[in-house]
């Protein structure tokens, strides 16, 4: 069956993350320079983990109504916020979200790890299910944002969970964007969530790409690109998107933030955890032909660049083979840390703040560049660009997955 092609438009946004809740204290800390990394002092209690920065999302979250709440860890209260920030801005009444017209695709990297670790502790500790609550499960299953989202919003429209960890947001964000494209479904919600936990930072620290040295130095690491950088930082927030046809959107006359033009996502089918410069390379040129755009067409890359060694190598590597030393390069990583399943998400709305507002935010802590990274015009201060029209963000995911999708000022 054929579908109507569809422009996409993104007509909400709403955020949380380390640098604070909503647009403006957001947009603010790129500019100021912001960041949120802390030391995480209770972590010196586990052994064998030598990382102590984190990226809490600090401002406190609305007091729900217990009954609207009672199955959500942290996680699914992150993605509740920045959804219904979301809905707000896009004006989207609730009769309309009932309609079935709405779907949501949400990710995670998995369900809340805190009410994991309280149903494991009392079910292996006590040997026993009889302190158990029958909420206790919907708190950390795969799909806990997602289907959380819909209750709490009481959407009868299509609900598809992404789960794969560090891209979960951006494939979510892919797969409501070939949705509203197709003509399946006129508005998508979509994005990803995280919440911060030890065992995310133990993960990363397992395999030496959380950074352990500047433990007593929390506001020198990351360093994205940086030639002192030794891991990352890991964090957490949320972020979604209000993805709408055109038709829609002029229907409904509400504003045009920004328009999404391209996307892709591949495999390395290489190393389950090593990055493939091939394979960050492809995806971008696939993310380019899916736009029917040229590399000089895009003026500025949001990197995924989360200041471990060998991953802020490969994808300097993959852009200049595309891009040369030309376009502008930063990551926001060295301003909120690495918040995993949320990152695709609230890096998008980074980008479309950057559109609507003429800057590029730099690579925080980027003093001197690693020379092993290819030669990028890498952004190092605040960078007032009235003339950004078209910008690039990238994430990649353990399982050598890559994703990459473009966004443009609405005409």
């Amino acid at each position: 069956m054929m579908y109507e092609a569809h422009r996409v438009a993104i007509t909400g946004m709403g955020l949380i993350s380390p640098l604070g809740a909503g647009l403006t204290r957001n947009t603010e800390a790129l500019k100021s320079g912001r960041h949120g990394i802390v030391p995480m002092t209770d972590w010196a209690r586990y052994g064998g983990l030598s990382t102590r920065l984190g990226a809490p999302a600090g401002d406190e979250l609305p007091s729900y109504p217990r009954k609207r709440v009672r199955t959500m860890g942290r996680v699914g209260l992150l993605s509740l916020y920045a959804t219904e920030s979301a809905v707000e801005m896009a004006r989207l009444e609730d009769e309309f979200i009932r309609s079935g017209h709405v779907g949501i695709c949400y990710g995670s990297t998995h369900g809340s790890t805190a009410e994991t670790e309280d149903f494991c502790r009392k079910l292996f500790e006590g040997q026993s299910f009889e302190a158990i609550s029958g909420s206790s499960y919907p708190k950390f299953m795969s799909h806990t944002c997602a289907a959380n989202l819909a209750m709490a919003l009481n959407l009868t429209g299509p609900v598809l969970p992404v789960i794969s960890a560090c891209t979960s947001a951006s494939q979510s964000i892919g797969v409501a964007f070939n949705m509203v494209r197709s003509g399946a479904r006129p508005i998508m919600l979509c994005g990803g969530a995280e919440e911060l936990h030890v065992v995310h930072a133990g993960v990363f620290d397992l395999v030496f790409a959380a950074s352990t040295g500047y433990n007593d130095q929390p506001g020198q690491s990351p360093r994205p690109f940086d030639s002192a950088r030794d891991g990352l930082v890991v964090g957490e927030g949320a972020g979604t998107l209000v993805l709408e046809s055109f038709a829609s959107a002029r229907q409904r006359n509400v504003p045009i933030l920004a328009e999404l033009v391209g996307f892709s996502t591949n495999c390395d089918g290489a190393h389950i955890t090593a990055p493939s410069s091939t394979g960050m390379a492809e995806v971008m040129r696939q993310a380019l032909a899916d736009a029917s755009l040229d590399p000089s067409a895009i003026d500025y890359i949001n990197a995924h660049a989360t200041a471990t060694v060998i991953g802020d190598i490969a994808e300097s590597q993959a852009i200049f083979d595309i891009f040369g030393s030309r376009v502008l390069v930063s990551s926001t990583k060295g301003h909120t840390g690495h918040t995993l399943g949320a990152c695709g998400a609230i890096e998008a709305i980074y980008c479309i703040e950057m559109l609507r507002q003429g800057f590029v935010a730099p690579s925080r802590n980027l003093t001197r560049p690693d020379e092993r990274c290819a030669p990028l015009n890498y952004v190092r201060e605040v960078l007032p660009t009235p003339d950004l029209r078209c910008v690039m963000n990238n994430n990649f995911a353990f399982g050598g997955i890559n994703t990459s999708f473009i966004l443009r000022s609405p005409d």
